[in-house]
């Protein structure tokens, strides 16, 4: 963990790794008798997925003392079946701690390879309708400091496509309202881009940054009730609320997701959609928001077609 923070990974990214490899350490001592890193192998790792998949969700824990706080039994979906896509991201974590244990020299051999990767499942994300995101934006009390900056924020997630963790750390000299662009400084890959908003968004945000004049001297543009940095936590946990008011499930992610739909059924281009993304090649945009169902095929292929765009 030392390591990982000495390369700037992300919190999220870190509380990922702890999990697993917290998981998969009781595993190891408790089911294998395992008590060295050198006694990994590559049957162990393959066991423990079966292990999983048979024992289902919240049927391990990495601590029991958490179970008493938790209630994992009383969840809906207690004992039921792990999705591949989590088995996928406990392979990845698994591997990374490994290799970093064989680049060490603390093991000779890295029990991940020859081990096939866990596919995960593809689900397609849901594209909110104008009705669906009118009912959830009209649930904020825009009266109040923080429902007006989740307001806020959803909807520059939305028009922009920006993450949630790039947009808590702005600064107002980040924001150029004549232009309608924002600098990220604090980005995944860790280089700054710019990303834009449209007329109505930077109306918007007009508004809030005179607003927030009024109650906060933070160095923040969208600060904490204390005036510090927001948790990313925080900002899932009032779009969740908020979602439950108008019976959606709303999530910042899936707004920059609907982000990049948009702009793509409305005519934008693969290249530049890649670049406001901050994804390292169009490649990787294709692989992410390739995945439309019928009804937007339909939509695109409407402002799209021979026909309706030629005079014959």
């Amino acid at each position: 963990m030392m390591d990982c923070t000495s390369r700037g990974l992300s919190a999220k990214t870190m509380r990922s790794y702890d999990q697993t490899l917290r998981l998969f350490q009781r595993y190891c001592t408790e089911k294998q008798t395992l008590t060295k890193p050198a006694q990994i192998k590559s049957e162990h790792i393959r066991a423990y997925f079966a292990y999983v998949r048979e024992r289902g969700k919240y049927g391990a824990l990495a601590d029991d003392r958490t179970a008493l706080i938790n209630g994992p039994h009383n969840r809906p979906d207690y004992g039921k079946k792990v999705s591949e896509t989590t088995l996928a991201n406990y392979q990845r974590n698994i591997a990374a701690f490994c290799n970093y244990l064989y680049h060490e020299k603390i093991i000779r051999k890295n029990p991940c390879e020859g081990i096939e990767k866990i596919k995960p499942q593809r689900k397609v994300k849901a594209l909110l309708s104008e009705n669906e995101l009118q009912l959830f934006f009209r649930s904020f009390d825009v009266s109040r400091f923080h429902e007006f900056r989740s307001w806020i924020i959803a909807r520059m997630i939305l028009d922009s496509g920006c993450r949630i963790g790039e947009l808590i750390s702005i600064v107002p000299g980040d924001i150029d309202l004549r232009n309608g662009a924002l600098l990220l400084r604090n980005t995944k890959s860790k280089k700054e881009r710019f990303v834009y908003f449209s007329q109505k968004m930077g109306r918007n945000l007009r508004s809030w940054l005179e607003y927030r004049e009024r109650y906060t001297d933070s160095a923040y543009v969208f600060p904490s009730i204390k005036g510090n940095m927001m948790d990313i936590r925080t900002v899932e946990s009032a779009f969740k609320k908020h979602s439950r008011l108008v019976g959606l499930d709303v999530q910042p992610h899936q707004l920059r997701n609907n982000f990049a739909k948009y702009y793509l059924l409305n005519g934008g281009d693969w290249s530049t959609l890649s670049r406001i993304l901050g994804h390292a090649s169009v490649e990787v945009t294709q692989q992410a928001y390739l995945d439309f169902n019928d009804k937007e095929i339909g939509q695109k292929y409407q402002k799209h077609s021979p026909l309706n765009n030629l005079n014959i």
